[in-house]
């Protein structure tokens, strides 16, 4: 167990490592950053002072030195639009964001796994295909698709404007449906199949087989074993929060990360898109960690290795 936890915890500080070694070098190839910080009519001798303000004026090795050496004293740069840390104008963001997502995936959990349960109770039964039939419409159409058909329902038939008010009930409602719906066809889909294959196991007959009620086996056996396919996707949905909800944020005008990352990207702001992109994939590590911690718990054959 000990091996198991310790090769994980290498595993998340060298996808950790790779992620900051990309980002830094995709958005120093991505153009001249003093050049688009510097105003479109500015001298070269402008641009070089702000490539030396930037340290670009270094070799890349020294940039990249100096980038790590600043990241591990939570150093994380400031923006060049407000002048803040960049840290602080996430943090300014993040709770909205936090709020949206965190209503899709309740949204999408309280939709998807039960409506998976019922298709794999009844199998090849006309609700089976209809709950497919949803699941894989839910998870083929693009959210932006379904956004843009909200706001125009809600401004020509009700006359009003969905989103970018989280105090509105309804601003909520249909911009965490439309980051949910992809999830919610994903999670009925695994959760029927998942529980389909261990409805069929041999430990199941087994079970029928000593006199166990219907209820008690499903309750007691076939859920426990049915969920550890679901705890990685589940994992992975809760770790993709921010990244997922960009295109959704401004399809709505909501005011979280994600429309930053899009208004940071256009205005160059590197430390503030360099900040975002880390945070995200340290969400996705330390999701896929806890994800990993949790078969600890609820499956024992790990637990003996």
């Amino acid at each position: 167990m000990i091996s198991y936890i310790g090769l994980r915890l290498i595993r998340a500080v060298v996808t950790l490592l790779i992620t900051i070694t990309l980002v830094f070098i995709f958005i120093r190839f991505s153009g001249d950053p003093a050049a688009a910080l510097a105003p479109p009519d500015a001298p070269q001798e402008v641009i070089d002072q702000y490539r030396e303000a930037l340290g670009l004026d270094k070799p890349l090795w020294s940039q990249y030195t100096a980038y790590l050496g600043q990241l591990l004293q939570g150093d994380f740069g400031y923006s060049v639009h407000t002048g803040l840390p960049s840290v602080q104008v996430f943090l300014a963001r993040l709770p909205s964001t936090l709020f949206l997502g965190g209503t899709a995936l309740a949204v999408a959990l309280a939709a998807g796994l039960p409506l998976g349960a019922i298709a794999a109770l009844n199998r090849g039964k006309p609700i089976d295909r209809l709950v497919m039939g949803f699941s894989v419409f839910a998870f083929a159409l693009p959210n932006f698709l379904f956004g843009l058909v909200i706001i125009l329902i809600g401004a020509l038939v009700f006359q009003t404007y969905i989103g970018s008010n989280p105090d509105s009930f309804l601003d909520v409602v249909f911009p965490a449906l439309t980051l949910g719906l992809a999830s919610m066809g994903a999670f009925a889909r695994f959760a029927r199949s998942s529980l389909l294959e261990t409805i069929n196991a041999p430990f199941m007959v087994a079970a029928e087989a000593r006199g166990i009620g219907r209820t008690r086996r499903l309750l007691r056996h076939a859920v426990p074993n049915a969920s550890i396919p679901l705890v990685t996707l589940i994992g992975l949905s809760l770790g993709g929060l921010i990244a997922g909800s960009i295109v959704t944020e401004q399809v709505f005008g909501w005011p979280g990360v994600g429309q930053l990352l899009v208004r940071s990207v256009a205005t160059r702001d590197i430390a503030t898109v360099q900040f975002i992109v880390l945070a995200v994939a340290v969400t996705m590590i330390l999701a896929n960690l806890i994800v990993d911690l949790l078969y600890l718990v609820i499956d024992p054959r790990i637990r003996s290795k």
